[in-house]
């Protein structure tokens, strides 16, 4: 995921709701050091409130001692072409022992897997080899702060109107009383939880599903299963098809990232789930 993300944001960046604008500010104070970091945050938490429909208590208090990482730019540039074989790409990512552990999951939590099957129609072997490509299965969801990543990429030049949107959509993830802001811990470039949703993706895909009140992909295993399952089936999943390659839910899958290497690995890990 971290060496896909280009393409990964890319993808995503239509599905924002509602839609955002630049601001002023971004486009005339963007930055590719840390000298103009500091006046950017201030132009932005005076402006966002009026700009993006944000609470000015939920940006200041967000954004309260937020500076400017050169880490997260390093890795930003750092990002190499994708030019692995499908081959190479697979046994790269998959072994035995994830494809043992996606079993266990689906055994542990079958009921609740079909539940989601039910109700989305995506069956539990996409949403687990997913779960498991991106993090895992939650071990490794990240540890960077999101808003710090976001605000940092948002000031950089590079691709500031996107990064600016999914900071925008990760303060509204905290106003809207989703995660806290001590919570707001993934990769690099801003996603979050057990499958990785860009902050933009949170907002619009993810679910309450075991209706405590909050959607939350760090920690509830309903939750995360159900958006991604969710995300899928609003992205035009066939309940019930095949997902082999030039197949419309193949095509679905190309919507959750669009490297090939990584959307066959999703549909044959899947496979291999069900063996």
């Amino acid at each position: 995921m971290r060496k896909l993300l280009c393409a990964l944001a890319l993808s995503l960046t239509a599905s924002l709701a509602p839609a955002l604008t630049a601001t002023s500010a971004q486009a005339a104070a963007c930055g590719n050091d840390a000298s103009g970091f500091d006046a950017w945050i201030a132009s932005f938490k005076q402006e966002a409130p009026g700009q993006y429909g944000l609470k000015s208590y939920t940006v200041a208090n967000a954004l309260e001692g937020v500076t400017y990482d050169p880490q997260v730019i390093k890795l930003d540039r750092g990002q190499k072409s994708f030019k692995l074989s499908f081959d190479e790409f697979y046994k790269r990512r998959v072994n035995k022992a994830l494809i043992d552990r996606g079993r266990l999951m689906h055994a542990q939590y079958a009921g609740m897997f079909e539940r989601i099957q039910q109700d989305f129609g995506v069956p539990p072997q996409i949403i687990i080899a997913i779960w498991g490509l991106e993090t895992g299965y939650g071990a490794n969801s990240g540890k960077m702060d999101v808003v710090r990543s976001l605000a940092t990429l948002s000031y950089d030049c590079r691709r500031s109107e996107f990064f600016t949107r999914e900071l925008v959509s990760a303060l509204k993830i905290i106003e809207n009383g989703d995660k806290v802001r001590e919570d707001m811990r993934g990769a690099w470039a801003g996603e979050l939880g057990q499958t990785q949703f860009l902050a933009s993706s949170y907002l619009n895909y993810a679910v309450d599903y075991d209706r405590d009140g909050k959607r939350d992909l760090i920690r509830s295993i309903p939750d995360v299963m159900a958006s991604t399952a969710n995300y899928l089936k609003q992205k035009g999943w066939r309940a019930g098809e095949s997902w082999a390659p030039g197949t419309p839910n193949h095509e679905v899958l190309r919507e959750w990232n669009k490297a090939e290497v990584y959307v066959q690995t999703i549909g044959v890990m899947a496979e291999q789930l069900m063996e």
